[in-house]
């Protein structure tokens, strides 16, 4: 993850040197190399791809290219609120580092497990999970696609009821706890003194919630990074208002195209180009120009 930039943008190999300072650890030769097992740990998972979308990031703004709106999707809000200019980089690491141990810690704790149901409404699912204890919606991906989050016996009885009321897929996701559920409660006062310690400035460009679906300022983002934890992320929701709000054109910054994806599912005529690479970003250059 972010290798190619590194190696041609030094704004971006800047990015992850003091990421390695931050964490103090060498997160960038997990970044480009792994091992995936090791990445895949929820305490190095966190600060390693909010590193390499900041390091993307740097790219992108060192090419002119600026947005008028920035949103992010679970911890990639904190990269949203870098590209914000709400807070610095090194800032956003440290956070998202303490971030990934306390809910890895949670995790442990109280041990949970994550599905996404595919091909039923939203509101099909949430009274699914309203009548089976120990799961939550946690995920609005798009139209046809929530993630649950819960107990494993929880999720279990969950996918098993989607898939009973017509589900086309219920799938269980590799992941090491119920994430953005109440399960994950007490990584809250880890987060909240990590959080007390950083200044916040007001954004200068829009900011997003996915968890109010709405904007929000300087004053409201200690809180809503805390309720993150526990509250679903309402991307499709979010979107859905951006684009009444005027945009039609989404670009996402950061390793993979998932949320792209997610964008065009949620509505046709939105464009959505994705910059993990140079190459990306040339295209999302020429996708721009005709916007």
């Amino acid at each position: 993850m972010g290798r190619a930039f590194a190696e041609s943008v030094p704004a971006a190999r800047a990015v992850f040197d003091e990421a390695d300072r931050v964490v103090g650890y060498d997160l960038t030769s997990l970044c480009f190399e792994g091992p995936l097992e090791q990445l895949s740990e929820t305490s190095i998972t966190q600060p390693a791809l909010v590193s390499a979308t900041l390091a993307c990031l740097a790219a992108v703004h060192e090419s002119g290219l600026r947005a008028d709106f920035v949103i992010g999707h679970s911890v990639g809000e904190y990269a949203a609120l870098v590209a914000s200019g709400a807070v610095d980089g090194p800032d956003a690491v440290r956070l998202v580092r303490e971030r990934g141990i306390a809910t890895a810690a949670s995790a442990a704790e109280h041990p949970g497990a994550m599905a996404a149901v595919i091909g039923l409404d939203d509101d099909v699912v949430e009274g699914l999970c309203a009548e089976i204890d120990g799961v939550w919606p946690a995920n609005y991906n798009c139209p046809g696609q929530l993630v649950v989050s819960g107990t494993e016996e929880g999720v279990v009885a969950l996918m098993a009821a989607a898939e009973a009321a017509g589900a086309r897929r219920a799938i269980r996701l590799k992941v090491s706890g119920g994430f953005h559920s109440p399960l994950t409660a007490s990584a809250e006062p880890q987060l909240a003194a990590a959080v007390a310690e950083v200044e916040f400035r007001e954004p200068e460009t829009p900011f997003f919630s996915t968890v109010t679906t709405a904007l929000e300022d300087a004053a409201a983002i200690p809180g809503l990074l805390v309720r993150q934890l526990t509250t679903p992320v309402r991307f499709t929701q979010s979107v859905e208002r951006l684009r009444d709000l005027g945009v039609r054109t989404f670009v996402e910054i950061g390793p993979g195209s998932v949320l792209a994806g997610l964008v065009r599912r949620i509505d046709r005529s939105l464009s959505a180009v994705s910059i993990s690479e140079p190459e990306g970003l040339e295209r999302a250059r020429a996708e721009l120009a005709h916007a």
